[in-house]
């Protein structure tokens, strides 16, 4: 088959949405089909490479504000393929590749990653799209990929579209079960940021940019605060908001137990997984996901996350993590030293997760749910009693 994917976001850039459409790029390729990338053009990176099997188009964009690029090239882009497959939210870029998808009658599969969140007058544009998106755009795709039930129903987008005339199936998020594995003898991070040996190491991994806000690093940097003084926290990532989490951290008086990174490239963060004794994802808004989650157990090492649809589908309380009340650092607080507390208990957790990601979230695997997604799709097409035709918006 010759698929596009079409993401607003894609690495370099550091982000669920475009790891994601990586992952599913390369496991298609390596299921000999012809993958396409298109996303918008960013600084040093090629308008078009080839990466793992696939094709990476950037394209120019005629406005850009923060993650939202427009590209109206997209139109002439997604001609001659197969299937079209669209990572959403991508404002602007949604209503154009569905234009493109009507103008060349090409199927439409769409992954919804998350609603869009913001604050103020944001928050209100971003429900009023929204609301006109799923009406025009998501309606009429021939699948609907969610992450899980979970999260959609609980999601804004639900709730604006008729789901009796719409085809929706689960794909979960994955993690390269290769790249990201335990390694009991690895202390290079420890090293490298000289962080003794008797510290019990806390990680965050999270873009430190205002369209991650949600991420909660902020009730994090509290709850480290009434931990005791062994207790540290590593903070990897990078972006507009960290010079405001860094002066948190020194008003808290914990700055000297809390390092900040900075970016580090995705396939460069295993070791941080594997030199940490627990990873945390205090989200204050409801998560899609947590891909960092599934990344930190593929390595062995329990996870801590706010008890929220999505994220809370991930995490197996009491058996691989715990579950905390969100946007409560005394809670937060609690867990940390719960995990910390007892060594032989926490590395069971980590051999239990490990367990389940390799049931349940290897890439390979989703690959091929994936495949066979597109195979039902065009067998649709083929078949004039359930045929898929896009109609006009």
């Amino acid at each position: 088959m010759r698929i596009a994917h079409v993401t607003a976001t894609f690495p370099p850039y550091y982000g669920g949405a475009g790891t994601v459409c990586y992952h599913n790029a390369r496991e298609l390729a390596r299921l000999g089909h012809d993958v396409h990338v298109f996303t918008a053009a960013i600084d040093q990176a090629p308008a078009h490479e080839t990466l793992d099997g696939f094709t990476v188009h950037r394209l120019p964009a005629l406005l850009r504000i923060g993650n939202m690029p427009i590209l109206p090239s997209l139109i002439s882009a997604l001609g001659r393929f197969d299937i079209v497959h669209l990572h959403y939210p991508f404002i602007i870029g949604a209503e154009i590749v569905r234009l493109a998808t009507v103008m060349s009658r090409t199927p439409l599969v769409i992954s919804f990653h998350n609603d869009l969140i913001g604050e103020g007058v944001r928050a209100r544009i971003f429900k009023f799209y929204q609301k006109l998106s799923a009406r025009f755009t998501i309606q009429n795709g021939a699948r609907l990929c969610i992450l899980s039930s979970d999260h959609f129903e609980s999601s804004r987008l639900c709730h604006s579209l008729d789901k009796s005339n719409l085809k929706i199936v689960e794909l979960p998020n994955g993690v390269d079960l290769s790249l990201f594995q335990p390694r009991n003898d690895n202390q290079q991070v420890r090293s490298k940021y000289r962080i003794p040996e008797t510290v019990k190491l806390v990680l965050f991994v999270a873009a430190l940019d205002r369209a991650h806000h949600f991420k909660g690093l902020g009730y994090l940097l509290e709850a480290i605060q009434t931990t005791t003084s062994d207790i540290w926290l590593l903070v990897v990532g990078d972006g507009d908001l960290r010079k405001e989490y860094e002066g948190q951290a020194h008003e808290l008086g914990i700055a000297n137990r809390v390092i900040f990174t900075g970016a580090v490239q995705h396939e460069n963060l295993p070791p941080y997984f594997q030199c940490a004794d627990v990873t945390v994802l205090p989200s204050s808004q409801t998560e899609s996901f947590g891909l960092v989650l599934i990344e930190s157990l593929a390595c062995g090492t329990p996870v801590i996350a706010s008890s929220l649809p999505g994220v809370r589908t991930v995490v197996s309380h009491g058996s691989d993590g715990f579950l905390v009340e969100p946007c409560h650092s005394a809670s937060l607080a609690k867990a940390i030293l719960t995990i910390l507390k007892d060594e032989p208990v926490r590395q069971a957790m980590g051999n239990r997760g490990r367990a389940k990601v390799e049931a349940h979230y290897g890439w390979q695997q989703i690959g091929l749910q994936l495949s066979g997604i597109y195979r039902e799709v065009l067998e649709e097409i083929k078949n004039p009693v359930r045929s898929y035709v896009p109609r006009e918006p």
